[in-house]
């Protein structure tokens, strides 16, 4: 029987701009989100969601459970996890009733068994009187390149989901290379010449997909539904596509959250992508330091710079971020929601969400112009941004810009 789980954002790290618009359960951290991976891999009944108040209405919008809200009649245990956990550990489901399961390092909650009361003590903050079983090793996402750290087990783990729906053959025309498992939706669309070499890692194409002539798809890799990867395209391991996107050029190691489009030619490494960004034609980002030294990176803008503890890392490139063609963006940035770059220097470091990048300098992105361009960007894909959506989106510039 599947177990009632309740998850949390308990919002104790600073992910923006993963969590900008969404929970932090709701980032895609490999082809699922978060509780996309858990809820299959560990056979979970979500029955409620727990959110900081701004992404309350956004939330509620996603899910038909209850959001900051106990369901009535929810009784014996309930399994809380905290939704910066991108792995379905096997601690999680070894957890009894009192039990709590700590990241040794930080402290925080990664799980706990609990009744419907002490479910609500602990997402307010009150973990007493619970049995603690540590966690050694770092799991909870901390800070928003950590979706780069956690990738490539998160990806092993949704493929292992992936392959065990039924697909069809590669059509005539195909080269498949590889022993690794192809799993092609029987809706997908995959022309003749595509290229899917499984000789290090396995290859899921989703409902509706498409992969155009030319294409070559080597795996680990995951294109999720009605995502388009066009002519030519070569997307290499590691690499997960969200729905609706549309992806060219050269591709490494990257998550795509999803209604994003990287249609044109240059190279995108060791990157997270969120929703709606727009990569204009030739941009081009460094991944490896001409030093091959640790990555230093900078969570916000005035924040601390901090070793990522990773070699190889791009850009973390928040929801809604555009950039003109040829643009270069630098090993480690950090592209806050909103940006909008055109400009002929290099991008660099971290920029503060609504910022508008020329040669002249950088000035706030005023909002009605922003949602002028969101709502038509949104529109291509049939979807009209929701009051909650444009509200949190106002109150995100807001906190950013002032009014």
């Amino acid at each position: 029987m599947s177990t009632p789980t309740i998850f949390f954002d308990d919002e104790a790290a600073p992910l923006a701009p993963l969590t900008d618009t969404r929970a932090s359960f709701d980032i895609r951290t490999g082809g699922f989100t978060t509780l996309g991976r858990l809820k299959r891999a560990l056979d979970l009944n979500v029955i409620a969601l727990f959110v900081p108040e701004r992404l309350k209405a956004v939330t509620r919008q996603r899910y038909a459970v209850p959001v900051n809200d106990i369901p009535e009649g929810a009784l014996g245990a309930v399994l809380l996890i905290n939704g910066r956990c991108p792995l379905p550990l096997a601690q999680i489901t070894e957890l009894t009733r009192g039990q709590r399961l700590v990241e040794k390092s930080s402290g925080h909650t990664i799980a706990s068994m609990v009744d419907s009361a002490g479910a609500r003590r602990i997402v307010e903050g009150d973990n007493s009187g619970l049995d603690v079983r540590e966690f050694d090793a770092n799991v909870l996402l901390r800070r928003p390149w950590n979706v780069r750290t956690s990738r490539d087990a998160a990806i092993k783990v949704d493929l292992t989901l992936l392959h065990t729906i039924p697909g069809k053959a590669a059509g005539p025309g195909t080269f498949q290379l590889g022993g690794h498992p192809v799993i092609i939706d029987p809706s997908a669309n995959v022309y003749p010449s595509v290229v899917l070499n499984a000789e290090a890692g396995g290859i899921y194409i989703g409902p509706n997909a498409v992969i155009r002539p030319g294409a070559i798809l080597s795996g680990p890799c995951i294109v999720m539904e009605n995502a388009s990867v066009l002519e030519h395209a070569h997307i290499k391991g590691h690499t997960a596509i969200g729905p609706y996107c549309k992806v060219a050029g050269e591709v490494s190691g990257v998550v795509f959250q999803g209604h994003a489009n990287k249609a044109h030619d240059g190279f995108l490494g060791d990157s997270w992508v969120g929703e709606w960004a727009n990569l204009g034609a030739g941009t081009t980002n460094s991944n490896l330091l001409n030093t091959y030294s640790q990555v230093i990176a900078q969570a916000v803008p005035g924040g601390a710079r901090e070793r990522t503890g990773e070699t190889f890392l791009g850009a973390i490139i928040g929801d809604h971020v555009k950039t003109a063609i040829g643009t270069r963006i630098m090993t480690g940035a950090v592209l806050h929601t909103g940006c909008m770059f055109a400009q002929t220097a290099a991008v660099a470091g971290t920029v503060g969400p609504f910022t508008w990048a020329t040669d002249r300098g950088m000035q706030p992105f005023r909002f009605d112009k922003f949602m002028e361009i969101a709502r038509t960007v949104m529109a291509r894909r049939h979807i009209e941004p929701t009051d909650a959506y444009a509200s949190l989106l106002a109150e995100l510039h807001t906190e950013a810009v002032g009014a």
